[in-house]
């Protein structure tokens, strides 16, 4: 299969040309529309969640609760943009802004490009096995050229934009083998490698911790969505998962490309595989009482939505069955292209 040549470099370069295809860099206009709110939802997601996580992991490491490759890979998990595809999902299930999680989804993956292998080598730091010059360098071939090519070819050629979007579906299921197959070259790297230390045991308490760090974030970003907005319903739904959502499309690729040579490669991924279907599951739960939440915070400030008013129960339980025969397809298909 020649995974250094396949995974490393061609499955990683087409996903990020599929992302610079997609990525809806008009809506960052919008940025200074609500730029409070839009820099909150940024330097929660990015900021907080990830010193959160380190100071939770360094904790858990030195208390010999959680091995070190893990406690490294909750981090790297934790320094990665929202999700596009699950957020907007969720955020209209929820009654929340959907505008809002356009925006703040496109501009932080763009902006995690760049910035989330800064945060990752900054909180972790530069150990024999990585290479900073290296590593930037084939983020640039691998990441940014494909997405910057991707936005290039978006704005210049309407054959190319037509073509992607007539076969949709198509090159969604590519980018979801793409992704697949990554993951499958990373953990069988892993498992061929007599260095990766991480037990099942090991495994599974970072399964507990993850979910108590995810349901922390939630509750941290929640209170903090209600003191800063809280007359602003429909943007606290939305803050609630784009200030804690993390994306697998764009993260393994990420994560694989600046770790490409460690042997714990596979220990880096795994919380974040962890972390995605934690995100679905408790944001599948939460949508029904976040969509009531919206209707009963509107009648309490008496803004009127004429497409919901009277129809509350009726969304409600709409929403609740369309999360749920989304929940595996989300899952499998979020996708970095925004489309």
């Amino acid at each position: 299969l020649q995974p250094k040549i396949t995974a490393t470099w061609i499955a990683v370069v087409f996903i990020f040309l599929m992302a610079g295809l997609g990525l809806k860099t008009e809506e960052f206009k919008k940025a200074f529309q609500r730029i409070w709110f839009n820099l909150f939802v940024q330097i929660f997601n990015f900021g907080v969640v990830s010193g959160f996580s380190f100071g939770f992991s360094r904790a858990l490491r030195e208390l010999g609760v959680l091995e070190s490759s893990l406690a490294d890979g909750m981090v790297a998990c934790a320094c990665l943009p929202l999700t596009i595809n699950m957020v907007l999902v969720l955020t209209k299930s929820a009654g929340g802004d959907e505008a809002s999680a356009i925006f703040n989804a496109a501009f932080g993956n763009m902006l995690g490009v760049f910035l989330s292998p800064v945060l990752m080598l900054g909180y972790l730091g530069v150990t024999g096995d990585v290479d900073l010059v290296s590593v930037f360098y084939k983020l640039a071939l691998r990441v940014v050229l494909p997405v910057a090519t991707g936005q290039i070819l978006q704005k210049t050629s309407k054959s190319i934009v037509n073509f992607v979007k007539e076969n949709k579906k198509h090159f969604k299921k590519v980018q979801s083998y793409a992704l697949i197959f990554i993951v499958y070259t990373v953990f069988c790297r892993t498992f061929e490698n007599d260095e990766a230390s991480s037990g099942a045991t090991d495994i599974l308490v970072m399964i507990v911790f993850q979910g108590l760090l995810l349901c922390a974030v939630m509750l941290l970003a929640w209170i903090g969505l209600g003191l800063l907005f809280r007359n602003e319903p429909t943007l606290r739904v939305m803050g609630l998962f784009g200030c804690s959502h993390k994306t697998v499309a764009l993260g393994v690729p990420l994560i694989n490309a600046v770790y490409e040579s460690d042997p714990n490669l596979g220990s880096y991924t795994l919380p974040l595989l962890i972390w995605h279907p934690m995100q679905l599951v408790i944001g599948s739960f939460l949508a029904p009482k976040l969509l009531a939440f919206v209707h009963s915070e509107k009648e309490r400030l008496g803004i009127v939505d004429e497409k919901e008013d009277g129809k509350g129960e009726q969304a409600v339980v709409s929403d609740t069955t369309e999360i749920a025969e989304s929940t595996m397809r989300i899952s499998h298909r979020e996708q970095p292209s925004g489309v």
